[in-house]
């Protein structure tokens, strides 16, 4: 199954709903970055979430999410957009723990709760929005939660979650986000808190090969859930050589030729898919010819 992502509206409308099947994104993230397995559970949780924020946006809007939480696995930096593309990395990917006391990974100890959960968007015309909440729990999905609830003043559920196999590959990964509308009657808002309570983790809903259309319908119940859109979701990067290349056209001739004096080459790494680009001795003197 192909990862996607579905947008429904849920009881009349009374509520937005989110699904997503992030397996494969998750697994390139995986594969680039190489992280063990906690980091993994951590930087796919915040990629999954990631992904269904920028589901939120419209045309050509983005946003990245950091998160810092004073842990051993550093800064969570993720970016996405309404088109289903997300690419992320993690400060130190060769993080793992023991699991926790409920016999998961232990994410909280990896991400660390003393720090802040950032988001940034741009809508376009230079017009940023942000905002930014403390980490309330280290887990993300809670993170986020609280992101919604503090700084957009949305009641919202956030769920997120990442299985990992002994190898380090992503078994499962996916995720939903609900959230009311205002006027949103007490019997529907105590349904769903009753629902939270029993419903299987996420990831295990995914393992279990419930499409995101079947995740909806295990919280709603198949006959309140209405899908609007679908749309495939991708760890997709827009580095190439070419924008590294205008990058160091900008550092400048004298700079430029520092790099020819000191090494005869270059070489740029990209943090959000780790792909590297190399700059031979010729190709420095052409661009210090551009940066002249």
């Amino acid at each position: 199954m192909k990862d996607y992502l579905v947008k429904a509206l849920a009881y009349d409308g009374n509520i937005r709903a989110y699904a997503v099947r992030t397996t494969e994104t998750v697994s390139e993230a995986q594969r680039r970055h190489h992280t063990w397995r906690t980091a993994s559970a951590a930087l796919g949780r915040a990629v999954t979430a990631g992904v269904m924020m920028g589901a939120m946006l419209k045309g050509e809007d983005k946003l990245t999410i950091k998160i810092d939480g004073g842990g051993p696995i550093g800064q969570i930096v993720v970016d996405s957009n309404a088109k289903g593309e997300v690419r992320g990395y993690v400060s130190n990917p060769e993080v793992d723990f023991e699991s926790n006391e409920h016999g998961k990974l232990d994410v909280r100890r990896a991400v660390g709760t003393d720090g802040l959960l950032s988001v940034v968007k741009d809508v376009g015309l230079r017009n940023f929005f942000s905002g930014q909440v403390p980490l309330v729990s280290g887990e993300l999905g809670e993170d986020f939660t609280y992101y919604f609830a503090t700084s957009e003043q949305v009641p919202t559920s956030v769920g997120v979650g990442v299985l990992v196999n002994p190898d380090d590959t992503i078994l499962a990964a996916g995720g939903f986000i609900f959230q009311l509308m205002p006027g949103t009657e007490e019997p529907v808002i105590a349904k769903m808190e009753e629902r939270l309570k029993t419903i299987a983790p996420i990831s295990t809903l995914i393992e279990q090969g419930l499409t995101p259309e079947e995740v909806l319908e295990e919280l709603f119940g198949k006959e309140n859930v209405k899908v609007l859109e679908t749309m495939p979701v991708q760890f997709e990067c827009n580095c190439s050589k070419e924008r590294f290349a205008n990058a160091i056209v900008g550092l400048g001739a004298a700079e430029i030729n520092a790099m020819i004096e000191e090494d005869g080459q270059a070489e740029a790494h990209c943090h959000f898919c780790n792909e590297k680009y190399h700059f031979s001795k010729e190709e420095l003197e052409a661009l210090k010819k551009d940066a002249k």
